[in-house]
């Protein structure tokens, strides 16, 4: 027989057990990056995973993919997370959403992407995304002209800018259309250097250099950012001044870096991925924009190339290396 007391015990203990089950449980967030994974890309993973850790999220596994800037290889890490069916997809750049998107359309994805996801038919709005897409761009195409401002400011004699470019990206109009209008009034000519891989990007840079007086644009681009190490070299070599849109470019060796601060985007993305986890709908989250951006000058590489950088610019910037 048991007794009243030790039944009401065990009772008690039995009704708890889906509750300690469901306290144990581990999340799974799968993470899809556009990037491969060198010391830039794990330390923006390591921000994210940091920014999940300071939001209480010790209960995430993530299963991390670095799927560079190879589109049938971004497609099947696409197509293999989605079927391990996480919680939650972080993905980084607008093709490894776009295969994202067309591998899952139930599962919550967070972006750090694009600069037009309206535009280009991801959500129905900033405010209201609508569906199981939300997160934050990466760029506004705006900042492609900025980009050439700033690069004559550094270097007057510029009188031509190479806009270095993967046609696949779906920014590239709108960074064109950005450019024209900035180099019409700055009277600069606008070349378009198309791109896909090393081999084309030697060809169309080496080409391109021959002509005096002229300098290199690379807004946000996976192609590029894959690639910045021989974009950096041959435009040391080809003696053409060039603004990148990464910190890491002037961390290693590029001239000039403008652009969003991507570590705070990861770092914002984790919150919208920790709301998730807690209920709320990916619909319900409205798309953000960067709000945090990064003016790196590198000072060694535009002396090497004979240029004495305006103390304005100086006195701007957020880190110069020497």
């Amino acid at each position: 027989m048991i007794r009243r007391r030790e039944f009401i015990t065990l009772l008690g203990g039995a009704a708890a057990w889906p509750l300690t089950a469901r306290a144990q449980q581990r999340r799974h967030v799968g993470v899809l990056m556009g990037t491969t994974g060198d010391a830039q890309g794990q330390a923006l993973i390591g921000g994210f995973r940091a920014a999940l850790e300071t939001l209480g999220r010790r209960d995430v596994d993530l299963d991390v993919r670095w799927s560079g800037a190879n589109i049938d290889r971004i497609r099947a890490d696409a197509t293999d997370l989605a079927n391990a069916k996480p919680d939650v997809i972080m993905v980084y750049s607008v093709r490894v959403l776009n295969a994202a998107r067309q591998s899952t359309g139930h599962i919550p994805v967070v972006f750090i992407a694009t600069s037009d996801p309206v535009g280009l038919g991801l959500v129905d709005s900033l405010a209201r995304p609508g569906g199981n897409l939300t997160g934050f761009m990466v760029y506004e195409v705006s900042l492609a002209g900025k980009l050439v401002e700033i690069l004559k400011e550094t270097a007057p004699q510029v009188a031509r800018v190479g806009l270095v470019f993967n046609p696949e990206n779906l920014s590239a109009a709108g960074y064109q259309r950005s450019i024209v209008d900035v180099a019409k009034t700055l009277d600069i000519a606008a070349v378009w250097l198309p791109v896909r891989d090393a081999m084309t990007i030697d060809a169309a840079v080496t080409e391109f250099g021959r002509e005096p007086d002229s300098g290199l644009v690379l807004p946000v681009d996976l192609t590029t950012i894959a690639h910045r190490d021989l974009i950096i070299a041959l435009a040391a070599r080809h003696r053409l001044p060039a603004i990148y849109s990464d910190r890491a470019d002037a961390v290693r060796g590029g001239m000039i870096s403008y652009g969003p601060d991507a570590t705070d985007l990861f770092r914002r993305a984790a919150s919208y991925v920790d709301r998730i986890l807690k209920g709320e709908k990916p619909s319900d989250l409205p798309v953000q924009a960067p709000s945090k951006f990064e003016f790196v000058i590198n000072l060694k590489t535009a002396k090497a190339l004979g240029l004495d950088v305006p103390a304005t610019l100086l006195a701007r910037a957020d880190e110069v290396i020497e």
